[in-house]
């Protein structure tokens, strides 16, 4: 019985860190089973539900930051191929770049060998074109193989908030339906 009070999805414990929200059937035996009264059990329902939200607010900026991170990516990229281009073909490389805010340089870049990438925490290095390339693209694959799974766990959250959510108006339901029927007997 207490097997049939709550149910998980698929058989899923957790994903990633984040617990996988029991669908209760007969919520009677769910709240025997965990030992709480109404109150404790829509309390700890609510909570939880506050933790799915936390979650997903911080899933959301990350996800955010990979889609900013994806097209900088891709724009060094066409970068990087456009100098190898340009030094392929024997031409100068004429580019417009940014010193500060609303300042801006022309720069002639002749046939260069080597780019310097930003790695970010105040770290730059140089790299030729070739190993800069390879290690854009990789970051590249890596930033969208970190947003597909983003993407999934967003959508686990949400089923497990919709779970919870569910959970809440059958437990508070129940106990309403509860009340009324004592009620009733009382009244008789």
């Amino acid at each position: 019985m207490a097997a049939a009070a709550a149910s998980t999805p698929q058989g899923v414990a957790e994903r990633r860190g984040i617990p996988a929200a029991a669908f209760v059937e007969d919520v009677e035996a769910y709240l025997r089973q965990a030992g709480l009264e109404v109150n404790s059990a829509l309390a700890f329902l609510q909570e939880r539900l506050q933790q799915y939200k936390i979650v997903e607010m911080k899933l959301l900026a990350q996800q955010r930051d990979l889609q900013a991170k994806i097209p900088d990516i891709e724009k060094c990229l066409d970068i990087v191929a456009t100098l190898q281009a340009k030094k392929d073909l024997g031409e100068a490389l004429i580019a417009d770049f940014e010193l500060s805010e609303g300042i801006y340089s022309r720069a002639k870049i002749e046939d260069t060998d080597s780019v310097c990438l930003w790695l970010g925490a105040n770290v730059m290095l140089e790299y030729s074109c070739d190993e800069a390339n390879a290690l854009l693209k990789k970051n590249l694959e890596n930033a969208k193989a970190s947003l597909e799974v983003l993407v999934a766990d967003l959508q686990f959250l949400r089923d497990q908030q919709t779970i919870t959510q569910v959970t809440i108006a059958r437990v508070f339901n129940w106990d309403v339906h509860q009340r009324r029927s004592k009620q009733a007997v009382k009244e008789t």
